[in-house]
């Protein structure tokens, strides 16, 4: 669509380079309406008389953040005093994790959130899926609004500006067989009618933000009745991404075995219509069956390489996955690393340490990893696509600093590779949603009064 004849009511952006999926189109200009939304990409200047903004940068898509619990970045560094003498794990993180859960009140959560999803932003995503399972109050007992804490999480994402897929989360168990345990009682919906009552409240948190959309989600296998988990996809939305935990941590593949004959992926692949809908996080443990079912399925694998390392969970089988044609996306889940860049180099360098050889991805790999977690991401999200920035889709984008050491003495065919294996935030010159900076010189435009309410929260929590 050629937009020229629309240019005095569109703004417009020049930048050195934007990054589409089949590679770098040099010089380009951007012009977005006042929604935020691509009308006219072109090297060609528009022929009329136009605002524009300059940019000497990089335009990248802005990154997608398919796995997020926003309350923990209130707990990130917390847990790593392992006493001498002791074994820890996943297992016992976890009781911190519950300390944290119960201990915040709403206003301390939005707060936690808003800081949380301005340093998203500013380290280059530009829309979370929030796999949200803090609905009830202290106590265990559910808000009048049901959807009271979804609507904290919408926003908190509303005054940082970064676009949201709310997904609420089924949790009713305390592990397999098991009734739910005391410190879970935030988490819990008792029957699918209870969550589907909380999902029908949560369509209220997403409806006045045009940046928020709905997801949904059971937790994992070991948190909800196996024929409730078949109940829920098979009756719930028929339209929205649908996100589970799968197989994180070897003692839940073995617990399952016990209790119901199958390995979590298994019993997954064999009882439910897995494909392009399917968000499966972390499965991480996986047999050669599963590998192969899955990377045909048309699913993506939701990887959270900082956080998986930090809680020891494994190494998933990439360079297998992606062979088989596997897809897949990234998120940050704990929060305790928040660099897209630093989880592609660790999901490329792990490999690299398994298999003993450079080449996990064939071609060019940085520009491939972006090219996945994009497309991946925004399926994540509910969002489809054609191609990184396109004519009718939302301007959000990371700016590439023109003039950082690096990139500034860099040519654009090797720009992609330099930047996913050398770069971090600070080559980042800002970040762009719905056609406006929300991130400028590495800070974001509303830190001031973003890092007051987080800072009077943790002071609240006294857990820092």
């Amino acid at each position: 669509m050629d937009s020229t004849d629309r240019s005095s009511r569109l703004f417009y952006y020049k930048f050195k380079a934007v990054l589409q999926r089949e590679g770098w189109l040099a010089s380009p200009y951007v012009g977005v309406d006042g929604d935020g939304k691509i009308q006219y990409l072109s090297q060609e200047a528009p022929r009329d008389g136009f605002a524009t903004d300059s940019v000497d940068g990089y335009a990248i898509p802005g990154f997608q953040n398919a796995h997020s619990h926003a309350f923990q970045y209130a707990m990130a560094g917390l847990a790593e005093n392992h006493l001498v003498g002791t074994h820890d794990d996943f297992w016992t993180w976890r009781e911190a994790m519950y300390q944290c859960a119960l201990s915040v009140d709403p206003d301390q959560a939005e707060a936690i959130a808003a800081m949380l999803y301005a340093e998203m932003l500013r380290h280059g995503y530009t829309h979370v899926a929030e796999f949200h399972y803090l609905h009830h109050d202290k106590d265990g007992k559910p808000y009048e609004n049901l959807s009271e804490m979804g609507d904290r999480m919408v926003a908190a994402a509303a005054t940082a500006g970064i676009g949201i897929t709310l997904v609420p989360v089924f949790y009713q168990k305390g592990t397999f067989g098991q009734d739910p345990q005391p410190r879970q009682r935030r988490f819990i919906s008792p029957t699918v009618d209870a969550y589907f009552k909380l999902l029908e409240s949560s369509k209220n948190s997403v409806k006045d933000y045009t940046k928020a959309s709905l997801g949904f989600s059971v937790h994992s296998l070991r948190a909800v009745e196996l024929a409730d988990i078949k109940t829920t996809f098979d009756n719930g939305p028929k339209d929205l991404p649908f996100h589970v935990h799968v197989a994180e941590q070897k003692k839940e593949v073995n617990d399952c075995l016990s209790y119901c004959g199958k390995r979590p992926m298994q019993w997954v692949l064999d009882n439910l219509p897995v494909n392009e809908r399917f968000h499966l996080v972390h499965s991480t443990h996986l047999d050669d069956n599963e590998l192969n079912l899955l990377a045909k399925s048309g699913a993506q694998v939701v990887l959270c390489p900082s956080t998986e390392g930090n809680l020891g969970d494994g190494i998933f089988r990439m360079k297998e996955y992606v062979d088989k044609g596997g897809r897949w996306s990234i998120g940050t889940d704990s929060h305790i690393g928040l660099n897209p860049l630093e989880e592609f180099r660790m999901i490329d360098y792990r490999q690299r340490l398994v298999t003993h050889a450079r080449n996990t991805f064939g071609g060019d790999a940085g520009h491939y990893m972006i090219n996945e977690e994009i497309e991946s991401g925004r399926k994540a999200m509910g969002i489809s696509s054609n191609n990184n920035f396109e004519i009718g889709g939302s301007f959000d984008a990371v700016i590439v600093d023109g003039q950082a050491p690096l990139p500034s003495s860099t040519s654009l065919k090797n720009l992609v590779p330099a930047l996913v294996y050398s770069a971090d935030a600070h080559h980042f010159f800002g970040t762009i949603v719905s056609g406006k900076w929300v991130v400028k010189k590495n800070r974001h435009n509303r830190l001031g009064e973003i890092k007051s309410k987080f800072a009077r929260a943790m002071r609240e929590l006294n857990t820092r």
